[in-house]
């Protein structure tokens, strides 16, 4: 029945199990608490996918693989030193935008990107979160749309 109501609304299937994951997590798992930059995430991609848009993780770090060299993954993390100045956002994507009339009907897709944070939560300045924020003002000085988010409101 849920799959259904979401097929009707365009809601992703990604959305919907999210979705069931934080109806369904117990108190003891933090990842989804009230309050939780989880929570936010969560809101944030159901209000994308209600939207049109299209939202997913991105997970950055760097993992040593079976040889023992350093693999790193994720946007903007080619280096440690450029990780440690730009850092690439929580959700990535875009939105599709109609574009008139110099492109009659043709859709472009606007680059997306929300840093989650935990309702609540207010820019202190620290170094982490200026280097997130020079990624989207990198973003958004090239006609994309990125910001922080604490839930919903932010598409």
């Amino acid at each position: 029945m849920l799959n259904a109501w979401a097929k009707r609304w365009g809601v992703s299937t990604a959305a919907v199990a999210d979705l069931v994951e934080v109806l369904t997590n117990t108190p003891e798992n933090t990842s989804y608490a009230e309050g939780s930059e989880g929570l936010a995430q969560s809101l944030v991609r159901l209000e994308a996918s209600r939207a049109g848009c299209k939202l997913f993780r991105n997970n950055v770090g760097v993992l040593i693989d079976k040889r023992g060299v350093p693999v790193r993954y994720g946007l903007a993390n080619d280096s440690k030193q450029l990780n440690a100045t730009i850092k690439s956002a929580d959700l990535i994507g875009w939105r599709p935008v109609l574009i008139t009339p110099a492109h009659v009907g043709r859709k472009f897709a606007q680059f997306l990107s929300r840093e989650c944070k935990r309702p609540g939560w207010t820019f202190t300045g620290n170094a982490h979160e200026i280097a997130q924020l020079k990624w989207a003002e990198l973003i958004n000085n090239d006609g994309g749309d990125a910001s922080f988010s604490t839930g919903e409101g932010s598409i």
